[in-house]
């Protein structure tokens, strides 16, 4: 391992599998306000321009949450890929699920869609301190995957 360990004597596998427990939450739990106080620190950052939003801080990933809720109420996360290097964990994988809502100004399809996306999660204390991160939300103009 290189680096600073944000979590101690923890291994990377450890931090892996918290990193898999928040897209887990994300997938099973309609309890936006509590996965978010749960796993993201006071002082989290987004570094990714998210057009139309003008929120900051938490207030970031509970309004996208519950607008990708909203619009795919039986989304999953599908996580392929975590690789975890000194404070950082990059998570590759794609959202997943059917399209029965509005989103965005896009009005439901009924159709399934795929999300694919990559995240950096920054952890800190056990908690995301930072994200970045691209998303590729073809399938939700295209009407399906």
């Amino acid at each position: 391992m290189r680096g600073n360990n944000p979590f101690g004597e923890e291994s990377m596998s450890d931090i892996k599998a918290l990193t898999q427990s928040v897209y887990g939450e994300m997938s099973q739990n309609d309890d936006i306000d509590m996965i978010v106080d749960t796993y993201f620190a006071e002082d989290f950052v987004e570094h990714e321009e998210i057009p139309g939003l003008e929120e900051t801080g938490r207030d970031i990933p509970k309004v996208m949450f519950r607008m990708m809720r909203g619009a795919i109420p039986d989304m999953r996360a599908e996580v392929e890929l975590l690789i975890a290097e000194d404070d950082k964990v990059m998570a590759y994988g794609a959202f997943v699920g059917t399209h029965s809502g509005e989103f965005m100004g896009m009005p439901a399809s009924g159709q399934a869609v795929r999300i694919p996306f990559a995240d950096i999660l920054q952890w800190r204390d056990g908690k995301i301190a930072g994200h970045w991160g691209v998303s590729d939300m073809s399938s939700m103009f295209a009407g399906g995957a």
